[in-house]
């Protein structure tokens, strides 16, 4: 970038995309107040109660997690388990950020997680994935930790896994994901608000060989670890690349590639929400929000509050 664009973009199209920001989520005071609603929930994190006791065969679901992101973890998890009828064991990976301090409160929480260090994944990378031959795919872990996602909790494992995102709240039981996780016998994603693939449907649709759906969303995806051939998504991540740049979408993409043609288990979308808007966020009628974009506001500034209060 040239001198006058570096500050161009510094004089004007910064400030005018930070207010655009802010006014999209209600204004300055509002976003203060969203603030300081992050800063209380992981204070609070620390004293969420221990789950009641529930027995049976323990539920594994598996997250990505580290420094900024743990409280939230805890808060997805811990609304799961009050609507669980069975005990949670997690599966925990590391984005190289997670140290003692913050697995602490998590392993207190659920004594049963699995805790998977992040130099385990570098190793296991090493072996399954070697640079030499999946080049795009280990650039894109380095420099897009999306898709971390996808590649951390199924590489070089087999059977189906469900793989949470951390900004999701649990308020009713969650029926579906349940009778999945009892058995899983196809792959399972969440509906989006809109369709955000950052790539352009002719391209999926070629890459993929079938129609590529609209609204997949990857915050819940039930995948078969057996099922992934590397070495297509290593062609899929470098063609997509090549052709049409990179997207923060990427993972997305991938997963509704991966999935195009296929019969899914699809979370209802009324009450799985990706992005919750003020009725919603306000009634939490829904089994489970999703909190992407300027919903961000509902979870930090109430709504983790409402799943911490008593019944």
């Amino acid at each position: 970038m040239s001198l006058a664009g570096k500050l161009l973009y510094q004089l004007w199209h910064r400030p005018v995309s930070h207010l655009r920001d802010s006014l999209r989520n209600g204004g300055p005071r509002e976003v203060r107040r969203t603030e300081r609603g992050r800063t209380e929930m992981e204070t609070a994190a620390l004293t969420l109660p221990i789950p009641s006791a529930v027995t049976g065969q323990p539920l594994e679901l598996h997250l990505l997690t580290g420094r900024r992101f743990w409280y939230q973890t805890a808060f997805c998890l811990w609304s799961f388990a009050r609507h669980s009828p069975r005990p949670l064991a997690p599966f925990i990976y590391d984005d190289g950020t997670l140290t003692e301090e913050f697995r602490a409160p998590l392993r207190r929480l659920f004594p049963a997680a699995r805790f998977v260090a992040h130099a385990e994944t570098i190793a296991r990378l090493d072996e399954h994935l070697p640079v030499a031959k999946f080049p795009a795919l280990r650039e894109r872990w380095l420099n897009y930790p999306n898709i971390r996602k996808l590649i951390d909790p199924h590489l070089g494992g087999t059977g189906w896994k469900l793989v949470l995102d951390s900004d999701l709240l649990f308020f009713h039981r969650p029926e579906f994901l349940l009778n999945w996780l009892e058995a899983p016998d196809r792959p399972l994603h969440a509906v989006d608000c809109e369709t955000s693939y950052g790539y352009s449907r002719p391209l999926m649709n070629e890459l993929a060989g079938a129609p590529v759906a609209d609204l997949v969303n990857v915050g819940l995806t039930g995948l078969n670890s057996s099922e992934l051939d590397w070495e297509r998504l290593e062609y899929w991540c470098a063609t997509l690349h090549a052709r049409e740049r990179t997207s923060y979408y990427l993972e997305q993409a991938l997963i509704a590639m991966f999935v195009a043609g296929r019969r899914c288990a699809i979370a209802p979308a009324a009450d799985y929400v990706t992005l919750p808007e003020p009725a919603e966020a306000h009634a939490c009628l829904a089994v489970m929000h999703h909190y992407v974009a300027h919903s961000k506001r509902w979870y930090f500034q109430r709504n983790w509050r409402r799943v911490s209060s008593p019944a």
